[in-house]
């Protein structure tokens, strides 16, 4: 039956998903191809099997699956009509609470997924400058689906050349690398778009990553505070993409959490618990561009689109944002990250593999190592890890915590995690190949199938 799933999909559908992120390739073949439905924090397949999950939506669930209340906000806003011919009070007040929830945000567009509102961002980013070239870190791996980004990855073929070279690359904490870019296209860079964080901390040395950055009095010193100062003094925008961050590292963002003001920012995933919602907002200066008031002004076609300002993804986020309120869920992505990681590690420790198997980055969204006995990253292993894991009905392609991962969910994870690292160490000593029972996963970039 998996097998019939799984052509089926391949049959009707490109790459057997929607997304790249879901397909056979990031998987163990022990995982189940197709899902009917999600409740809390688990999944269920066609035939009742239930998994914990820790993909949630490829993040985009921050409450649970299946939430009541956001389901039922959802229903109303669609028993209003869901998509009316002039803008609805609905889309007004999704608009008004955003640009109040995050500071830098005075006017603000929604769309239906990121590629749209990264792209619209370095779309007026252009516009504002009149500079064409865009600076992004390699150590970011995804940003958009469209030609300015795919262009500068491996998986470039359908991109013209032109637009290949029209984005430039630095690393990520490497201030240096980005100097120079400016030092050789001098006037000529649009924007920065960056991530504020993923497990690289942008703080110059070490520091707890329980504690709010913006608080540190070595905060201006912070390679994001660094990066925005050098956009600006060569009179180029700078753009921060809280596609993952944003509502998991603080309410307002990782902007606030690490103090910053970025000039533009891009939001979705989590916005509205799974629904389909993303943002571009910033500063009034730079997005009235797209607007239609200013009489005799050269015109910037923004983004446009039917269904971005859709009633029932919109209520969800309403609701969304409430909830995170009211339940300081917040807090909690620390909290259970937390114990996660060190419940993970102290296995890993324990086991005396803790330099080949470890936990990192920050609590509110943790990631996990994987390297083989010459302490190189492993995917083997780490397919090995996660198919493991399957075996304790645990999906764990990465970690992404949700409201509804609680002590019990703990508990079912980390007695996951003992057996799936007690044959992680054998494999260490005997080589992967012997426990694993299916392909290695794959880099989603990559030239090749």
């Amino acid at each position: 039956m998996k097998n019939d799933y799984s052509k089926r999909l391949h049959n009707a559908i490109p790459g057997g998903c929607h997304t790249y992120s879901r397909g056979d390739d990031q998987f163990p073949s022990n995982a189940p191809p197709i899902l009917v439905r999600g409740e809390g924090a688990y999944v269920y397949d066609p035939e009742g099997n239930r998994y914990l999950d820790y993909g949630m939506g490829l993040r985009s669930v921050n409450i649970g699956y299946a939430n009541r209340e956001v389901a039922d906000a959802c229903n109303d806003e669609i028993m209003k009509g869901n998509n009316l011919t002039r803008a609805s009070l609905t889309e007004l007040k999704a608009a008004e609470l955003f640009c109040e929830l995050i500071p830098s945000v005075e006017m603000v567009k929604f769309a239906k997924h990121g590629s749209t509102v990264t792209s619209a961002a370095v779309k007026l980013a252009r516009a504002y400058t009149g500079k064409k070239y865009i600076a992004l870190p390699y150590e970011q791996p995804f940003f958009s689906f469209d030609d300015w980004f795919i262009g500068s990855t491996v998986m470039n073929k359908g991109v013209t050349q032109e637009t290949q070279l029209l984005t430039l690359r630095f690393h990520y904490n490497d201030i240096e690398s980005l100097k120079k870019l400016y030092n050789d296209y001098p006037d000529q860079i649009a924007c920065v778009i960056m991530e504020a964080a993923t497990t690289l901390s942008p703080c110059l040395g070490s520091c707890d990553k329980n504690n709010v950055c913006n608080s540190c009095p070595s905060n201006h010193k912070n390679f994001l505070n660094q990066a925005i100062s050098l956009a600006h003094e060569n009179s180029s925008l700078f753009i921060m993409d809280e596609m993952i961050t944003g509502f998991r590292w603080h309410m307002q963002g990782a902007q606030t959490y690490f103090g910053i003001e970025p000039d533009l920012s891009t939001f979705g995933k989590a916005m509205a618990n799974g629904l389909a919602v993303a943002a571009l907002g910033g500063k009034r200066e730079v997005m009235k561009l797209g607007g239609i008031l200013e009489e005799g002004k050269e015109r910037v076609f923004l983004t446009s689109t039917t269904h971005g300002a859709e009633m029932s993804a919109l209520g969800a986020f309403i609701k969304t944002m409430e909830i995170l309120k009211t339940n300081n869920v917040i807090e909690h992505f620390w909290d259970y990250g937390n114990k996660l990681m060190y419940g993970m590690n102290e296995i890993s420790k324990n086991l005396g593999i803790h330099n080949h198997f470890y936990v990192e980055g920050y609590p509110c969204s943790p990631n996990y190592i994987t390297k083989d006995k010459n302490g190189n990253m492993s995917l083997a292993l780490r397919t090995l890890f996660a198919q493991e894991m399957l075996e304790k009905n645990v999906i764990m392609p990465y970690i992404a915590v949700s409201y509804s991962h609680k002590n019990d969910e703990l508990k079912l994870t980390l007695d996951a995690v003992k057996h799936a690292l007690t044959i992680y160490k054998q494999a260490l000593e005997n080589g992967s190949d012997k426990y694993l029972k299916s392909p290695v996963i794959k880099p989603v970039f990559r030239k090749y199938n």
